[in-house]
């Protein structure tokens, strides 16, 4: 049986009268590259917290490699490694003497420290910089040394929050081919807003939205799924408001992309012949009709925009 590293069970977490995570469950293998994506104030960055031990759940367990977060915080933080956004560099140290620091904090032994220090080096490209200070680094390279202090202890778990931000197309791709390397010996959480770095590096996705999993599957299966359901690209000269697109029968949809419009068909009406009866007679002058794929994209679409009726918005403020 595939031993399970990361496991959060009915997780909650409460900011005051604000739900930022909703009963929340979420379980990663050993050895896998999970990709976890949601929009921005979905909930992505408290679950990470939490599970690095940096902030506790209103209700809920948390557990990392079998141990749980809450009753045993000091043997948990030991089994996982965890880049944030802007990862923690301290910019008079050299990268040898930055990655010795923190190997101490996490009680990696004397007796292996410099091996182990050797070792977080040479596997993200760093043995060349060893001895230059962080703060004369590039971007790429303060990005290393944020993951190498994250694996420098062999820990079981990965978390890593946008590793790839702000760096170049050959920065971004040496990253991502040490994502794929980590997966196979440690177990990665892998947070990140660039769709296609997900499809190159993770064998699993999870999708957060307003604090709930939206879907967690491989990425084949959310693709069957997205197949389920037609989705079609528009784009006018003279485009009409959103809210008349959403009143054509056959509309479940309607997603903003690039100049034009993302609408889903909702059975067991197909609103294409409306929308195109609709387009030559009240002028909207169509230039642009696809039928779209089930992309990664329109996936993360379909999960992550609630379209809002009137009536919603109403109770949204009450």
């Amino acid at each position: 049986m595939t031993e399970t590293m990361i496991h959060l069970s009915g997780v909650s977490r409460s900011f005051g009268s604000v739900k930022a995570l909703d009963q929340i469950h979420l379980e990663v293998r050993r050895g896998e590259v999970m990709g976890f994506l949601g929009p921005n104030g979905a909930g992505k960055t408290t679950t990470m917290r939490i599970l690095a031990g940096l902030l506790a759940p209103t209700e809920g367990s948390v557990a990392v490699a079998g141990v749980d977060v809450l009753d045993h915080p000091v043997e948990a933080r030991a089994r996982i490694g965890f880049l944030p956004e802007n990862p923690p560099i301290y910019g008079e140290m050299t990268v040898y003497e930055y990655l010795g620091y923190l190997a101490t904090l996490r009680r990696v032994p004397g007796v292996g420290l410099k091996q182990a220090v050797e070792r977080a080096m040479e596997r993200c490209g760093l043995t060349s910089v060893r001895d230059r200070l962080l703060r004369n680094l590039s971007k790429g390279f303060k990005q290393r040394a944020g993951i190498a202090q994250a694996i420098v202890h062999s820990p079981d778990v990965v978390i890593l929050d946008e590793p790839t931000v702000g760096l170049d197309p050959i920065q971004i791709r040496e990253i991502r081919a040490l994502i794929r390397e980590l997966g196979g010996e440690h177990s990665v959480l892998l947070s990140t807003h660039i769709l296609p770095e997900v499809r190159m590096t993770c064998q699993r996705v999870a999708v957060i939205h307003q604090g709930r999993i939206v879907a967690d599957d491989t990425l084949d299966a959310l693709e069957s799924r997205a197949h389920g359901s037609t989705m079609y690209y528009l784009r006018w000269r003279q485009p009409p408001v959103i809210e008349t697109l959403r009143q054509i029968p056959g509309v479940g949809s309607v997603t903003p992309k690039e100049e034009g419009w993302l609408i889903r068909a909702e059975s067991p009406d197909d609103p294409l012949p409306e929308l195109v009866r609709l387009s030559a007679a009240e002028g909207w002058d169509l230039r642009e009709l696809t039928q779209a794929g089930g992309s990664l994209e329109e996936i993360f679409l379909q999960l992550t925009t609630r379209e809002e009726r009137p009536d919603e918005n109403e109770e949204s403020k009450a």
